[in-house]
Order: structure tokens, then C-alpha cells, then sequence
């Protein structure tokens, strides 16, 4: 999670300085571009965050190892996490930039910088670059910039989204593992009356839902559900027109079911108020017996178990993928698929020959030969290999394995991850990872992809944070039956002219130019 602040600060004039200081050299590849020559670099300098504690040292062994492979020195500029956001405003305003520099989000800033020209426009070059030609273009598309490619991504799971499940109390009560929402239903209610656990008495329920920090179309279990249904990811096409998802009537249906779930008692009573950081303890603990999250979080409870029950520790959790909707359709929610990229100035890479040259290390910097060392680091050193997979060297110095995990941060991977996946501790993780790992597979076939993503509405960056609220609030007092149905579609309304028709129309006139 990005916890950097955002660019918004950054003024008007600044703005139009780095425009100024970026105009030469055009900004598409048009036949005459192609065919520039790119410069030979013999040093590349890069600003990127690190999330440990101490910074890389200079001349380090995975810096040294990552050179090898790119051809070129690395002139690394390194900063804290914690104040990245504020490091990018000082380096745009002081004009004194690196030829790449990892952006952390799309916020504000960086479109108003991106759209005056301080950028590189990458949409026509990437494309000659095999490494860098992704094999995800919808990612690639939700991080545009109203269809415009200002960086080259930093690629994330897809798809995440699964229903971690208590393995013992299905076995217990001679259930299967939910394949639709219907099942889910029926497992939710079986879990919460059937006395799942033998203990004889009524103590258990079956999803476990946590109060939620974010809006609509925040991954939350709630917006899981009503994608499921079939009211997209965030917004959806409807009759050539892109909406909200709220405005369909898929999500009506899906906050019914979710406020019938509510009413027969399958959910924790505190859903509304209940920490997501406890999210865990219900399910270890024998009170509720499915969640609806992430599914490296199956990892996460099954390393638990193994801390309490060592003997039987493969016993209580299984996981399975995105549930088929009323529909008959599976449709999958899945991340935004990214984290950021790596974008390029322009003051600091003036012309069509210095971009490829510039393009042409970052190229190399996404090979099957640099992506282990910036995936897993150095072999023997921190990591050995069985077979195919990756086997942490725990004894490995400290200062070794931070340095490792900041050199990740310019890794993209958006031709597919390139590295060794780990090697689970046992037989059942292994399993367990491996089929993880399918239902990414098997899900991304049928992902939903929010079809807004690349572009910026005016009226969303000035009144989204009160929009976003209307709808979200709404929704849970609905589904605690605070609300009737009535008053779930006043708030849309309210949505709507309070600046949500705005929203739609700008997302549309958008996408419309973009086609």
C-alpha cells in the first residue's frame, strides 16, 4: 500500500516550468521517431523508494550484478518511503530530475505534470521493446493517463480476490468448497447452524466481514460480491455508455443479497464496526469460518495453524478462486494490476535518441537475466534454487537481504513475472501455493477490468472524496437495514447531482477521445 503523500501540492507554475523545460524532442513514435538511432548511455540515474531501514549502499553487490546485465552504471538516488511524495514535489520543482523516476500513483500531480509535457509520452514506443511490450494491456491501459502511457508499469498480482474457507467445518458437515453465490450462501448458513465445530452449541457464523477503510470498488467483500453478480469492477459498460457500477441494477440485486446474508445471521453481528486488522482471529479462533479477501491471506492463516497445531496444521484452511454469479458467469475482480511505474523526464532526457537509449537499459532491466537478481537477488547468497523454485537463504546478512528487497522496486515485470517463484516450507503449502497460483490463472481468463481506470475526471479530483461517501455510506446502513431500498436510490440520485453526472459525462468524453 502506498502510504506516500500526493503531488496535489505541486503548483501551476512549477507545472509550466517543467513543461518549458521538456519541449524539445517531441513526444510520439511517428516513422521518422522509429527510426532514431538511440544514444549509447554509459550511466543511468534513477530516483526509486526503499521500504527498509537503511538505504542501499553504494557499489552494492545487486547493484553491481543488475550493471552487469543492463550494460550501464545505475546512479541511484534513494529515498525513504515515508517521505517519497514529498522528495518528488522538491526534485520536480528544483528541476534538477533523473532520467527515470518511480511514481508511485496517478494522483493529481502527476497527471497536471504528465499532461503539461514534463513527460515522456511512451504509448508509440513500447511496442519496440519486447521486454517492455506487455503481455497485460489492460494493466497498461488503467495506468495511462486518459489513454496516454506515461511510464512503463510496475506489474502486481492481477487477481487476488478468493474465499479463504474452513476445510475442517466443511469436512465436519459434508459440504463442498462454493463454486457460486448461491453456495456461498448455503455454506454461510450451514456454518452458522449446523454447529460446524461438534462443540453442541450455537456459537459460530459464517462470513466474517470487517468494518472497511475504503469506498466503492475497493476490493472490499462487499464489492467482490456485487461483481460477482455482474455489475462490473468500480464502472461498467452499459448500452456504449461507461457507468458507475451502483447505477446498475446487477448491484442493486448483489446489495439485497447482501443485506439478506445480514438478516439470516450468516455474518459477524459487528461487520460495521469490527477492526480489519483482528480479520484473522474470528477464523483461528472457531467463530466464523469464511473470508472473503486477498488469497495470500490462505498463507497467512495456514502459518498461524502452524504455530498452534503443528501436527494438524493442514486441517483447517482451503481456498478457492472468484464464484459464479446468478448469471451462470464467473467474473472475477481483480486488482488494478499495477503499482506505479517508471517514468521518464523530459528535462533530463531531452531528445528522441537520449529515450531510447533510456528505453533500450530499461529493456534489459526486465530480461530473464536481470529479473531474478531484482525478484530474488543473488544466488547462493540469498537464495539457492530447487528446481525451479527459490529457496530463501535465511542466514544471509541482513544489510544483504534489505538491499535485495530495495532493488525490487524497479523491477516491472510486465511481460509476466520474471524470477523464481519461493518454495514452500512443506508438501501441503506447496499444494496449497500451486493451486493459488491456478485460480490466478484460471481467473484472469474472466477478469473484470474497471473500464474508467486511464481516465481523469476534472470533477472527480475536486469533489470525489464527498462523492465517494455517498453511495458507500448508503450501502451499509442499507444492507443493516437502516435504509429501505428507496432510500439506497435517493442517495444514488444524490450521487448523481452532487456532481456524479458530471463524473460520467467527463469519464465518457474521455474515453470517447481515446478510441
Amino acid at each position: 500500500m502506498n502510504h506516500s503523500k500526493p503531488l496535489v501540492g505541486l503548483g501551476i507554475a512549477v507545472v509550466a516550468a517543467l513543461a518549458l523545460t521538456g519541449c524539445s524532442g517531441g513526444g510520439s513514435g511517428d516513422d521518422e521517431a522509429k527510426g532514431t538511432e538511440a544514444a549509447k548511455l554509459k550511466s543511468l540515474s534513477i530516483m526509486a523508494p526503499y521500504l527498509v531501514t537503511n538505504a542501499p549502499e553504494a557499489d552494492n553487490e545487486i547493484e553491481k550484478a543488475v550493471e552487469d546485465v543492463i550494460g550501464v552504471d545505475l546512479d541511484m538516488t534513494w529515498v525513504p518511503n515515508s517521505s517519497y511524495g514529498d522528495k518528488v514535489n522538491i526534485t520536480l520543482a528544483g528541476g534538477d530530475l533523473p532520467q527515470v523516476m518511480v511514481i508511485q500513483g496517478k494522483d493529481p500531480g502527476f497527471v497536471r505534470n504528465a499532461e503539461a509535457g514534463a513527460f515522456w509520452d511512451l504509448t508509440d514506443y513500447l511496442a519496440d521493446y519486447p521486454n517492455l511490450k506487455t503481455t497485460f494491456p489492460e494493466v497498461q491501459k488503467a495506468s495511462s493517463v486518459n489513454g496516454k502511457v506515461y511510464g512503463v508499469f510496475r506489474a502486481r498480482d492481477v487477481i487476488r480476490e478468493a474465499v479463504l474457507i474452513r476445510k475442517d467445518w466443511l469436512e465436519n458437515l459434508g459440504l463442498e468448497i462454493p463454486k457460486t453465490t448461491a453456495d456461498l450462501e448455503k455454506v454461510a448458513k450451514a456454518f452458522t447452524e449446523d454447529d460446524p465445530d461438534g462443540n453442541g452449541a450455537d456459537d459460530t457464523y459464517g462470513l466474517i466481514i470487517p468494518k472497511w477503510p475504503g469506498t466503492i470498488g475497493t476490493n472490499s467483500p462487499w464489492d467482490a460480491i456485487e461483481t460477482w453478480y455482474g455489475a462490473g469492477n468500480r464502472w461498467t459498460e452499459r448500452d456504449g455508455e461507461l457507468v458507475p457500477n451502483f447505477t446498475t441494477d446487477e448491484w442493486l440485486d448483489a446489495v439485497k443479497f447482501e443485506r439478506k446474508l445480514v438478516e439470516e445471521g450468516v455474518v459477524n453481528p459487528d461487520y460495521a464496526t469490527f477492526d480489519s486488522a483482528k480479520w484473522n482471529e474470528p477464523f483461528l479462533n472457531g467463530q466464523g469460518g469464511i473470508i472473503l479477501d486477498v488469497h495470500s491471506r490462505a498463507a497467512v492463516l495456514m502459518n498461524l495453524f502452524k504455530q498452534s497445531d503443528p501436527e494438524n496444521f493442514d486441517a483447517y484452511v482451503d481456498v478457492t478462486g472468484n464464484l459464479e454469479g446468478p448469471d451462470g458467469e464467473v467474473h472475477a475482480l481483480p486488482t488494478t494490476g499495477y503499482s506505479g511505474f517508471l517514468a521518464i523526464p523530459k528535462s533530463s532526457v531531452k531528445t528522441e535518441a537520449d529515450l531510447r537509449g533510456v528505453l533500450e537499459v530499461l529493456n534489459k532491466l526486465n530480461s530473464e537475466e536481470a529479473g531474478p537478481i531484482l525478484n530474488n537477488g543473488i544466488e547462493g547468497e540469498t537464495y539457492t534454487l530447487d528446481g525451479d523454485l527459490a529457496v530463501a537463504v535465511d542466514d544471509a546478512p541482513q544489510a544483504l537481504k534489505d538491499t535485495s528487497a530495495s532493488y525490487a522496486q524497479l523491477g516491472t515485470n510486465v511481460t509476466g513475472f520474471q524470477g523464481y517463484l519461493p518454495k514452500q516450507a512443506s508438501d501441503y503449502e506447496q499444494e496449497m501455493y500451486d493451486k493459488r497460483k491456478q485460480i490466478e490463472a484460471d481467473d484472469l481468463k474472466v477478469a473484470e477490468f474497471d473500464p474508467s481506470a486511464p481516465y481523469v475526471s476534472q470533477t472527480y479530483i475536486s469533489k470525489g472524496a464527498q462523492l465517494d461517501t455517498i453511495v458507500a455510506d448508503a450501502r451499509i446502513q442499507y444492507i443493516a437495514g437502516q435504509i429501505d431500498l428507496d432510500g439506497l436510490k435517493d442517495a444514488i440520485e444524490l450521487w448523481r447531482s452532487s456532481g456524479g453526472d458530471d463524473v460520467i459525462d467527463e469519464i465518457n468524453e474521455l474515453a470517447d477521445a481515446d478510441k
